[in-house]
């Protein structure tokens, strides 16, 4: 990222949401003929798993608000702002307005009409704004998406053009998403796992002091639904989530008093959403987590920074599995804006660098949790403990360990020298029928979760019901001469303030492990 960037990066930092983990996203989907006849089921189907996900996930709402526009002759809002949770009807409608639009025939589209588009949802979403109650102040930036079939850069090149005497201030990010016009999970073998994107050049990724991200998706349900659950993490930048402690003299002193210790500044990313978070959904998977406190595991945004004290080296193959529980988190070095950009390659090398070592001596880390604050004399910190496991990748991954007050007695008998003929002949055939993968891949395997969630809200007691197309005042807007005239009839949408009981079971939902409140903020961390 560029300088100019770096200062849009901040700029934005500001109008972060207080309850919720992302900023309002707006979806402008390009239908551009005769690409939107390869594209409209799949993207429509993507959009319908990931809203009914997201509209069915406990704890802080992760998308506060969504509007959704597409581009034909015309731009046309097909969704207002609307708050995610609890509007699965009407998102479940705009999706099958989406479905019903042409995807044949000669469309004259100009090429201004996406800048338009972008225009449109801006003076919408201050239009929005003006009506927020004071609780809702500081959410004054809003994340625009357009989903084209065009290339990319065309795009980019015509928005640069058109938007450089537009008011950007409420723009926090635009992003770019070329849809390509085959199936990168079947041509191109697309790996599951997560892999660094290429960056930009800064010409193409800065517009005005404001980043712009162009990226290439596959025309795929998979690839789809895998972009749009990013916006489920927390991806703020504006302070570091865990400090890394290691010894500064190296592993062979840790029994010796440690003042001055090296740091390495991380970010946390989730790598799974807790079925715990679910409504019932204990009947669809195996919870591998207690559901009840201190040991649910879920995930918010943290409020407080947190600290790992490394306080020995192990050996790969000397710990058990049996004894790691919990969800697993995604450590990576920080991106904060805060930091001076040498302290920050300074810390991107030094975590690269622990990634490296690990990997070449085969350890992986144990480490502590430190206390947040120092309590009184009398008080007692329970101290919950984790192991930091290296890879391949420049990631670093932290599960819970188990300690001794938790461990349960466990008789594990030696393996027999060898079992009877019979029985080893059976279970031979029994594992020789079998189809063999070198590898586990979560994307090829299904749970049908999605359709027990979509059942869920259809069944939903009190079900908001959508109503027709041509009863919704304001619901579509054409043209920018009809604009005026239709924003006077959107009445606005007021964000609710939190109801008290989500603040109140904040605690408890945010607890990683052990018994420590001050668990719970590690585990918002994640």
């Amino acid at each position: 990222m560029s300088s100019t960037a770096r200062k849009g990066c901040a700029a934005g930092k500001s109008y972060a949401p207080a309850h919720s983990w992302q900023l309002p996203q707006i979806i402008i989907v390009d239908v551009k003929p005769p690409f939107w006849a390869n594209t409209c089921s799949k993207l429509c189907e993507a959009l319908e798993n990931f809203f009914c996900l997201a509209c069915s996930l406990a704890g802080s709402c992760r998308i506060p608000l969504l509007s959704l526009y597409v581009v034909q002759n015309q731009h046309e809002c097909l969704l207002p702002f609307v708050q995610v949770k609890g509007s699965f009807p009407r998102l479940q409608t705009c999706i099958s307005e989406l479905r019903s639009l042409p995807r044949e025939g000669t469309f004259q589209q100009k090429g201004d009409n996406v800048m338009q588009a972008v225009q449109d949802g801006l003076q919408q979403f201050k239009q929005y704004t003006r009506h927020m109650p004071p609780a809702g102040s500081a959410n004054r930036s809003v994340e625009i998406t357009v989903l084209t079939s065009q290339p990319g850069k065309d795009v980019v090149k015509q928005l640069e053009a058109g938007l450089r005497e537009i008011d950007l201030v409420s723009l926090r990010k635009l992003q770019i998403v070329e849809i390509s016009s085959g199936d990168l999970l079947e041509s191109a073998n697309v790996e599951w796992c997560m892999r660094a994107e290429p960056e930009l050049s800064s010409d193409d990724s800065v517009i005005l002091g404001m980043d712009i991200d162009l990226q290439t998706i596959g025309n795929d349900v998979v690839s789809m639904e895998t972009f749009f659950k990013t916006w489920l993490q927390d991806r703020g930048t504006d302070r570091e989530q865990l400090h890394l402690l290691l010894p500064s003299g190296g592993f062979r002193h840790v029994t010796a008093p440690r003042t001055n210790l090296t740091c390495v500044k991380c970010d946390i990313q989730e790598r799974l959403l807790s079925p715990a978070l679910l409504p019932g959904a204990a009947d669809v998977t195996v919870r591998t987590d207690d559901a009840s406190p201190p040991y649910q595991m879920a995930a918010c945004p943290a409020t407080t920074l947190s600290k790992l004290q490394v306080t020995k080296a192990l050996k790969s193959e000397g710990v058990c599995e049996s004894v790691l529980f919990g969800l697993p988190f995604i450590i990576k070095p920080t991106s904060c804006w805060k930091l001076d950009w040498d302290e920050l390659e300074t810390n991107q090398h030094n975590f690269h660098a622990l990634c490296h070592s690990l990997l070449k001596r085969n350890w992986i880390l144990l480490a502590k949790r430190e206390p947040q604050s120092v309590g009184p004399s009398w008080s007692i910190t329970v101290n919950s403990h984790y192991v930091i496991i290296p890879s391949d990748s420049s990631t670093l991954l932290v599960k819970a360990i188990a300690v001794r007050e938790l461990l349960l007695p466990c008789s594990v008998p030696a393996l027999p020298a060898g079992p009877p003929e019979t029985a080893l002949r059976t279970i031979e055939s029994a594992l020789n029928s079998l189809d063999v993968e070198p590898r586990y891949n979560p994307l090829h395997v299904n749970s049908h979760l999605y359709k027990y969630l979509r059942s869920g809200l259809s069944r939903a007691p009190g079900r908001q019901q959508a109503q027709p197309k041509e009863h919704r005042p304001g619901e579509r807007r054409h043209s920018r001469q009809h604009q005026s005239k239709a924003k006077a009839t959107v009445a606005p949408l007021l964000l609710a303030p939190p109801p008290p009981s989500a603040s109140a079971g904040r605690k408890d939902a945010c607890e990683l492990s052990l018994f420590s409140g001050e668990d719970s903020e590690f585990l918002g961390a994640m």
